[in-house]
């Protein structure tokens, strides 16, 4: 998988975050001995292990994105679970995105571009990842930089583009990547994710195309309609089992699961109590996969820490009484998933219901459901029993909620995603944490990186007067209710 080039790889450029050196300096800085051109296999492999990382590491994921949507919660340094950030608080995704995932992705594209032989594949599959990494920027901070972004010599300080307009360049970026893939032409090297299944990828982009269509839907349905029937003329097709999962894989330490190597030396987070009871009362089968027993023999076996407590009372509560997330999320090889077969099925389930397309609503929901299932292991004639339960069958008259509060549960350990989609769909209904700060409310947004104001001040400012106060409750446009 050449992840021991990553480290060599990985750019220490300081995209968006510092002033460029004089062309002088530069100059002095190049070193006559070595190759200015990185290969696009080490760049790919670099880019895919970057933004993985973060996208399932600490700062983004658990320390944020699983706690605001009620997956974990904390049982020591509660401050995150209480809502208290400082500035650099929201930073890493940010940092990482720009400069290890959207920097080496623009690098591919580039080098595809201008070669003699060109290999399209490698722009195809670039395009396809910085729209995802672009996705969790905007899906997170809301207005960011984004046509400015790929020329960091011309832009260093890069004006912000308006959500709206980032998510629809998105679309035309991922259709160009559909249009670029060629599962007949050149092969690539140094895909940790399909390992050059070009058919694969092209599934991928078109799963992407959906989850934004339906990011925008609640603003501009026409739009996600529009796109939704581009998808079915082009015949790619979507994600469509749990085989073609788009996920990074991870391997033994030291390129073990973010979630694995955390786990190894503390013992400060938990599950949430509101998803722990939610698996109870639903008789839910993936209970024991999502959440370990307690240490210590308590009488439920699996028990839920309360998010947003003080420290004190959240450690009084029992280390050894409180559950930890499952061993399955806890193994090194876990992977960092980035769209599952479920979810893509939930998005058509909601797509229909939308009458964005003629499928059957009902019938997808029920795949979807059993797609989670059978993703971690879960099979039989479990499904159909759970599937029968009142609170479990689909509403069509909430179809929201239904899809809501199901898709919370499948993308447990998907933090990002699963708060993307908690603001979009408003389900579950979620209770502020206990002692939390935001005045009866929960979190909405992440706040820009306090970098952002001291060195890119000017755009920073015309990006909060068209959004509105760079805190965690203003609400992004994507988020209508």
């Amino acid at each position: 998988m050449k992840l021991k080039y990553i480290t060599t790889l990985i750019s220490g450029t300081a995209v968006l975050l510092s002033v460029s050196c004089k062309k002088e300096l530069t100059d002095l800085n190049k070193n006559p001995n070595s190759s200015e051109t990185a290969q696009p296999e080490y760049l790919l492999t670099a880019a895919s292990k970057a933004t993985a990382d973060t996208y399932w590491g600490t700062s983004n994921n658990m320390d944020a994105s699983l706690l605001f949507v009620q997956h974990w919660a904390k049982i020591q340094y509660t401050d995150p679970d209480r809502y208290i950030y400082t500035n650099t608080g929201f930073q890493e995704l940010w940092t990482v995105g720009y400069t290890r995932g959207i920097y080496n992705l623009n690098q591919i594209i580039k080098l595809a571009d201008a070669q003699v032989n060109p290999n399209p594949n490698y722009k195809g599959v670039a395009l396809v990842l910085r729209s995802w990494v672009f996705t969790l920027l905007t899906d997170n901070y809301g207005d960011i930089p984004y046509k400015q972004s790929s020329n960091i010599a011309q832009f260093v300080t890069p004006a912000y583009d308006k959500q709206k307009d980032v998510y629809f360049a998105l679309l035309d970026d991922l259709k160009n990547a559909q249009a670029t893939l060629d599962p007949a032409g050149k092969a690539i090297a140094g895909d940790v994710i399909y390992g050059n299944s070009i058919t694969k990828w092209k599934k991928f982009a078109n799963s992407l195309r959906l989850r934004i269509a339906l990011r925008i839907a609640d603003r501009e349905p026409e739009k996600s309609k529009q796109v939704l029937q581009e998808i079915a003329a082009e015949g790619s097709g979507y994600i469509s089992s749990n085989d073609e999962i788009a996920k990074f894989g991870y391997l033994d330490s030291p390129n073990q699961n973010p979630i694995s190597n955390l786990f190894d030396t503390r013992d400060d987070y938990r599950v949430s109590k509101t998803i722990v009871d939610k698996l109870f009362d639903l008789n839910d089968p993936r209970l024991p996969v999502y959440i370990s027993k307690t240490a210590a023999a308590t009488p439920a076996e699996y028990v839920g820490l309360p998010n947003g407590l003080l420290p004190g009372d959240a450690s009084n509560i029992g280390f050894t009484k409180t559950s930890k997330p499952g061993a399955y999320f806890l193994a090194p090889k876990a992977p960092a998933v980035i769209i599952s077969y479920a979810e893509v099925l939930f998005d058509r389930a909601e797509a229909a219901a939308r009458g964005f397309t003629s499928e059957d609503a009902e019938d997808l929901y029920k795949q979807a459901i059993q797609a989670s299932f059978n993703q971690y292991g879960v099979s039989g004639s479990t499904v159909d029993t759970y599937l029968a339960q009142p609170k479990v069958q689909y509403n069509a008259a909430n179809y929201k909620k239904s899809i809501g509060e199901q898709k919370w549960i499948a993308l447990f350990g998907q933090g990002l995603e699963a708060f993307a989609e908690w603001r979009r769909l408003d389900y579950p209904v979620l209770q502020p944490a206990v002692q939390g700060v935001l005045d009866g409310k929960l979190p909405v947004r992440f706040i820009y990186p306090g970098t952002e104001q001291s060195l890119n001040g000017a755009n920073y400012r015309a990006a909060v007067a068209n959004q509105g106060a760079d805190a965690l409750t203003t609400k992004l446009w994507f988020d209508v209710n």
